[in-house]
């Protein structure tokens, strides 16, 4: 019989007092407790001194990153938060505003009519994850200052001294009982504060980084126009037309700020930005831009009778190539959750649409030459998915039984029929597969990209993780089976190559799939078929020379062999889908840029040496770090 459970009580039910809740699910706050959550909490400080500017009352933000490389400052010379007795709670309004979980100022339109940290969440979360802050605040004449400790207050707000300026400076340094890793990058937040700058025209911020007793000012008053064309030099495009399509319009409450261009590159990069953030995931005024681009360039080429023979537009093709920047503006947005990754207002799809659809057609007429340019790029990028999917119907690989067999309609498969001379790479995302498709060797390298989730097959039963359409499609590519059945002379692909980004998506990936093949088909492993492939995070440009960095260790020793006297320029790849193909081929599709993957897996995995051995000891623990953090869930988005 089985055992009878405890009762279920009132005494069960807990209450979380004051900022203990985000404290015990800070993922819930941040997105987690990895670097990405880590640097979110400079983002949250950020975004609301960047309101200030919104409102118009701030012009000029630093942000410091202390010499210790553990502590941030964000200082401002906006309207400086209230200090004075809040009429609810009788303490300050500071004190309520960085320990009270939803208090602020921008539940109404009365002092933001436009923002982004609209929560009341921000400043209250950082502060709670911080093993120390100091608030100082400048205003009505005065300095006046208060500090926490893990978001208690050490005391009331004190007046320090007389002070004829105005504004908001907030330290805080991140509690290491919270995250994994505590040490801030450099080169994160740089890049993060120049998109800022030239997304809000006009507003100047200076990093100052102690540590390299360096300090780095952007200022864009031409705004998005110029970060079109920094995006499409760093991620070296080619525009096919030199004049880029812009809108700046308001639309009552609302405001839209858009540059683009198509390029000859086979991908589609849209970046995406509500009040002045960055909307990762996208959301309804993406899908408003990108549908009014679609609608906008069919209606003019019915409108102008452009005859298309034999050939179907779909909307990939007409987007392909382009590369574009939306920025929106409005007073009531909805986010999916606290870290902003996606709007949500469902009125901003047909909003943006209504702006771009009619605005693109204009361009294109009045452009005529612009407009066969796009119409011919365009047309070019049917033809070549119709020749894909033409080419992948009637191909059938044979595998060494002779059987014919289907193949996953993805994959881009190589020519060659000979498994011990066919090579399989793994890609992320369709994006990075076109870039690998047009830079391998067609002849014997092939290409199956994966997209959306990456099933954590950790612990899971066969019929279950077969149920997942990526793993499924990879187990058909291979050939093998899997399981009691697996055969390995079916396998078609004698090398099988991990390429993922070489960032922490990328690591994460990576991870997962290294423990898909662990658990499940480790017959590869012991028959040294699989292979991680290292692709470079840095491109250093010397004159015509080009070196490449696979993370910012490998950057600092290139770094160390130039000569001093010679200039050199330092881009940063978000992804391998912006690379160009021959930059891919150089550095990560050669057989020279990934190791093979030998461990002893007979026995229980052992993590610290089993990465040890298949990355060497600094590349290791950041593998650790993120299988163990994989282990606890059963999904991970990525």
């Amino acid at each position: 019989m089985a055992e009878q459970k405890a009762n279920y009580t009132s005494d069960d039910i807990e209450i979380l007092e004051g900022l203990e809740a985000v404290r015990r699910r800070p993922a819930m706050y941040i997105g987690g407790v990895d670097a990405r959550g880590l640097h979110h909490l400079i983002w949250e400080i950020v975004d609301n001194s960047v309101d200030e500017h919104l409102a118009g009352e701030c012009d000029r933000i630093d942000v410091t990153l202390h010499k210790d490389g553990l502590s941030i400052s964000v200082q401002d010379n906006g309207r400086g938060i209230p200090v004075e007795k809040h009429s609810k709670t009788k303490t300050s309004t500071l004190e309520v505003v960085l320990t009270v979980l939803h208090a602020g100022g921008k539940f109404s339109n009365k002092n933001y009519a436009r923002s982004g940290g609209l929560h009341g969440v921000g400043s209250s979360v950082v502060n709670a994850l911080s093993k120390e802050m100091i608030a100082t605040v400048h205003r009505d004449g005065h300095e006046y200052q208060q500090t926490y400790r893990r978001g208690k207050p050490q005391g009331p707000v004190e007046k320090i001294r007389p002070f004829r300026g105005r504004g908001t400076t907030i330290f805080f340094r991140p509690d290491d009982q919270i995250f994994r890793s505590t040490h801030f990058n450099a080169d994160i937040i740089k890049q993060h504060l120049e998109d800022i700058s030239f997304v809000h025209g006009g507003l100047r911020i200076v990093f100052h980084d102690e540590a390299k007793k360096e300090q780095h000012e952007f200022f864009h008053p031409e705004g998005i126009t110029a970060y079109l064309q920094k995006v499409v030099k760093d991620d070296q495009r080619k525009q096919i037309h030199e004049q880029l399509f812009t809108i700046d319009k308001e639309l009552g409450n609302h405001k839209l700020q858009l540059a683009m261009a198509w390029t000859e590159s086979t991908d589609e990069r849209v970046m995406s930005y509500v009040n002045g953030i960055r909307t990762h995931a996208g959301g309804t005024h993406e899908a408003g831009f990108r549908s009014g681009i679609v609608k906008a360039v069919k209606n003019y080429i019915e409108m102008h009778d452009i005859k298309l023979k034999g050939i179907t537009l779909t909307a990939e093709d007409i987007r392909e190539g382009l590369v574009a920047i939306v920025s929106i503006f409005l007073s009531e947005p909805m986010f999916q959750g606290q870290t902003k990754d996606k709007l949500n207002n469902p009125e901003m799809t047909s909003a943006v649409e209504g702006l771009v659809r009619p605005g693109v057609e204009t361009w294109l007429s009045n452009n005529p030459s612009i407009a066969d340019a796009v119409v011919g790029r365009i047309v070019l990028a049917a033809r070549a998915r119709q020749a894909s999917r033409e080419a992948a119907t009637e191909v059938r690989r044979k595998t060494p039984g002779g059987r014919k067999t289907n193949l996953p309609g993805k994959l881009l498969d190589c020519r060659s029929n000979k498994p011990e001379d066919s090579e399989l790479f793994i890609v992320e995302g369709l994006s990075a597969g076109g870039t690998a498709a047009m830079g391998r060797d067609s002849k014997t390298q092939a290409v199956l990209p994966l997209k959306g989730k990456v099933l954590n097959t950790e612990s899971l039963a066969t019929s279950k993780i077969l149920g997942n359409q990526e793993i499924h499609d990879l187990v058909e590519t291979l050939g093998t089976g899997i399981g009691p059945g697996f055969d390995m002379h079916k396998l078609r692909y004698h090398r099988i190559i991990l390429l993922m980004d070489a960032d922490s998506d990328g690591y994460h990936i990576s991870t997962l799939l290294l423990a898909f093949f662990f658990r499940h088909l480790p017959q590869l492993i012991r028959g040294e078929k699989l292979y991680l492939a290292l692709p470079p995070l840095y491109r250093i440009a010397v004159g015509q020379e080009s070196h490449y960095a696979r993370d910012d260790a490998h950057r600092e020793e290139i770094l160390a062999t130039l000569p001093k006297n010679r200039n050199f320029e330092i881009s940063r790849f978000k992804g391998l889908g912006e690379m160009t193909a021959s930059q891919l081929k150089v550095t990560t599709l050669d057989p020279k840029t990934r190791i093979l993957l030998r461990v002893d897996i007979e026995s229980q995995l052992d993590a610290d040496k089993t990465f040890n051995e298949l990355l060497g000891k600094d590349a290791s623990e950041r593998y650790r770090i993120i299988m163990d953090e994989a282990s606890q869930v059963d999904d991970l988005d990525i």
